[in-house]
């Protein structure tokens, strides 16, 4: 329960890694790492609440200063690590060098970049930090033309957004519904309708091209994110979209577990590799590293879980239809109200969600694995 740890990336995910610590009883250093010039925050309020202005920015940290002091918790903000030495344990960074006993990656993902976008000549934006959120709810704002390319959660949300600031917004999406790879077009129709009924113009099933994007006051570019891993390829782990780690999130090297967006993990119930990229994933594998790292070896085990908030729309869904995709989806309920939907594949419920059910949360998560409700 002693040695030094160091966490690189000062995310949510590395943030409950150092808290999971503490609550086990682990006496040794720890110390976090994190690029950016705040204390570690959580990102989906970025897309919501303070997007809408709904609250403060300060309002995402995950403790504030004090919490960490009082913890002993060594948080270092505005710190690049640069490059990672496996056989000596330790880590360079912009400020100097930084010796471990165990390694937490935690570097989270990046906006996938749009050349296209980038060369409109019309003002850009992409979602992923504080600053991101406050400069593009700055720009925001009754009869801005905004143009989203990606109908995924980023772009929806922003849409939301958008649409309550007064904008006028056109979303692009090279699939014939939004969110399809995700629900599949039984439950992907109802999101198109909500952002039609609020008056989105949402363009399905085409290229976007330079010229759609010349009428607008601003572009906001949600196609999807990319691990950061070119720490850990540089170092020598093994990287295969993420970094692949174990049911105890160990890497190749039996003193460095990476955590968050980068891990794809054996996942122990599933029975494949899986990569996440939501804040519940954030939150378990940060405590499951803890666990690792003291020895009490417990396998992240927790299906994949996210939410998202758009309109007057509250979701959640639990499970993953992987690559096997499902057989049929059930449904109860009008999606304007208390709405459900299962993904049943071979007589068995692989996904569900609750759409403003919120009491239906818990029976949702615990009908995976299970047969289908009946009718």
């Amino acid at each position: 329960m002693t040695g030094r740890v160091v966490i690189v990336g000062g995310g949510l995910a590395g943030a409950t890694a150092a808290e999971a610590l503490r609550d086990r009883g682990f006496e040794g250093e720890i110390v976090i790492l994190g690029v950016e010039e705040h204390l570690p925050y959580e990102r989906p309020p970025l897309s919501k609440s303070v997007l809408l202005g709904a609250k403060e920015a300060g309002t995402a940290t995950v403790h504030d200063a004090a919490w960490w002091t009082e913890h002993d918790v060594d948080v270092r903000t505005g710190v690049e690590v640069q490059s990672i030495d496996l056989g000596g344990r330790r880590v360079v960074t912009n400020a100097g060098e930084e010796s471990y006993d165990w390694l937490v990656l935690a570097t989270g993902s990046e906006p996938r970049p749009l050349r296209l976008a980038d060369e409109a000549g019309r003002p850009v934006h992409y979602l992923r930090t504080i600053e991101d959120s406050l400069a593009l709810k700055e720009a925001l704002g009754p009869g801005t033309k905004v143009a989203i390319i990606g109908a995924g959660w980023i772009g929806l949300e922003v849409a939301s957004a958008a649409r309550a600031a007064g904008a006028e917004v056109t979303v692009h999406e090279s699939a014939e519904l939004p969110l399809l790879a995700v629900l599949g077009p039984e439950v992907a129709q109802h999101f198109a309708d909500l952002h039609r009924d609020h008056g989105v113009d949402l363009r399905l099933g085409v290229a976007v091209t330079a010229e759609d994007l010349a009428d607008a006051d601003l572009v906001v570019v949600g196609i999807g994110a990319a691990p950061r891993t070119d720490l850990a390829a540089a170092a020598g782990l093994d990287v295969d979209n993420g970094v692949l780690v174990d049911e105890l999130l160990r890497t190749s090297d039996p003193h460095v577990v990476a955590i968050g967006d980068i891990a794809n993990e054996a996942h122990p119930v599933l029975g494949r590799r899986v990569r996440v990229e939501h804040w519940d994933n954030a939150i378990g594998q940060g405590k499951a590293a803890a666990a690792t790292i003291v020895g009490a070896a417990e396998p992240y085990d927790k299906l994949p879980y996210f939410f998202t908030d758009q309109y007057d729309l509250g979701m959640e869904y639990f499970g993953h239809t992987g690559p096997d995709g499902y057989d049929r989806v059930i449904t109860r309920g009008d999606f304007s109200g208390p709405f459900r939907a299962w993904w049943v594949k071979d007589d068995r419920v692989v996904a569900a969600m609750q759409a403003n059910d919120w009491d239906a949360s818990d029976e949702m998560r615990a009908s995976i694995g299970q047969p289908p409700p009946a009718g």
